[in-house]
């Protein structure tokens, strides 16, 4: 495998995929006490391969573990650091047609990140490389946990823990750190944060439901940009990291909407990635304009194929599409994929695998006619 390999690629994918039938029953065994974690880790290995392969057999040059291994594609790694807990609130995320599942966190102490069993997700990953293949790593933006960490009622415990709100940005971007060294040392080079805090502080309707707080779009911006950028501080220069914003993905509904206008001075423009993976499916997203913060050094992945439905884009569409985005980065730094993941959380969205394969090879069809 060549070092210099790295997503994204012009043909690319964020990362989850539908859970196949086995992996949810073996996952609901193992929470009701019928098999143990041993069973489980091995139905899960037999599953992750058998995905990779048809990674592979789709031509994605990048492969991950679908993150079958995961009830959320979050949560599962914000229990997996020190000094955090796993809780159930009365209400789950509220999206636009649906309420989410009730997981969230809870602040036990101070904050770690030693032994975080992603890292051993990673290693059997990693054995599957090949030439040509790279393994990617997704975990949850440092912003993300951040904002759960003052989810709702969440705060209470959270300035328990903390009351000065800087020691807390300190403390979880040192933890991130730790992970992404011990991933690097596990042999990952490429790296992702998913991050839906960007979405959501855009949306008209969640200013109005934290009207009077104080809360600024300003004072929120600069604080979730503050905690991804101390967390890639020191990062190796071999150590590829992208980010992937969208507005919320749940059983093919979605949490928030507004353009990338408000933010793009903040995120395009100032956090240390290497490329964005920008949810564009649908009108929510607004125009191609705010890319134009983007620095010329950094590369664009328009999310232009949806997860949430199973009908497939009309080709010339997307193109058209691809050329409106060219006017504000050149095509060079431009790549394509669906939106967001298939399954962000284990319910997944709503359609078959042969329709979400059907979706992944129109992205490697339309990224070949456009570039080559």
């Amino acid at each position: 495998m060549s070092s210099t390999l790295h997503a994204p690629f012009r043909a690319d994918f964020v990362g989850s995929f539908l859970r196949p039938k086995a992996l949810k029953e073996a996952r609901a065994q193992f929470a009701e006490g019928r098999i143990g974690a041993q069973e489980l880790k091995s139905v899960e290995d037999r599953l992750i391969k058998d995905l990779i392969e048809k990674e592979k057999a789709h031509g994605l040059q990048d492969i991950t573990d679908g993150e079958f291994r995961r009830a959320y594609w979050h949560l599962d790694f914000m229990w997996g650091l020190e000094g955090v807990e796993h809780i159930e609130l009365e209400h789950g995320y509220q999206f636009h047609d649906e309420e989410t599942t009730k997981g969230s966190t809870r602040l036990t102490g101070k904050l770690g990140g030693k032994n975080h069993p992603f890292v051993e997700h990673f290693k059997y990953v990693k054995q599957f490389e090949g030439e040509g293949i790279v393994a990617r790593q997704t975990i949850p933006a440092p912003a993300q946990t951040l904002a759960e960490f003052f989810r709702g009622n969440n705060a209470r415990d959270t300035q328990k823990i903390y009351p000065d709100e800087h020691q807390l940005i300190e403390d979880l971007a040192s933890a991130y750190r730790q992970v992404i060294k011990d991933l690097y040392a596990a042999g990952c080079r490429n790296l992702q944060f998913d991050d839906c805090t960007w979405g959501m502080i855009i949306d008209d309707d969640y200013w109005k439901a934290i009207a009077g707080t104080g809360f600024t779009l300003e004072g929120e911006a600069e604080r979730y940009l503050e905690v991804n950028n101390l967390a890639l501080q020191d990062k190796p220069n071999d150590l590829v990291i992208n980010t992937h914003i969208c507005r919320g993905n749940y059983h093919s509904s979605w949490a928030s909407k507004g353009a990338y206008d408000p933010v793009a001075p903040y995120v395009f423009a100032q956090e240390n990635v290497d490329a964005f993976y920008l949810e564009y499916d649908d009108e929510r997203s607004g125009s191609f304009e705010p890319l134009k913060y983007i620095p010329e050094d950094k590369q664009v992945v328009l999310g232009l194929i949806t997860t949430k439905l199973p009908v497939l884009e009309d080709k010339e569409e997307v193109k058209r599409r691809i050329r409106e985005a060219e006017k504000y980065v050149p095509l060079d730094r431009l790549c394509l994929s669906p939106q967001c993941g298939f399954a962000s959380c284990e319910i997944g969205n709503k359609l078959t695998e042969a329709q979400q394969w059907a979706k992944i090879d129109l992205v490697r069809e339309i990224a070949k006619e456009v570039w080559g």
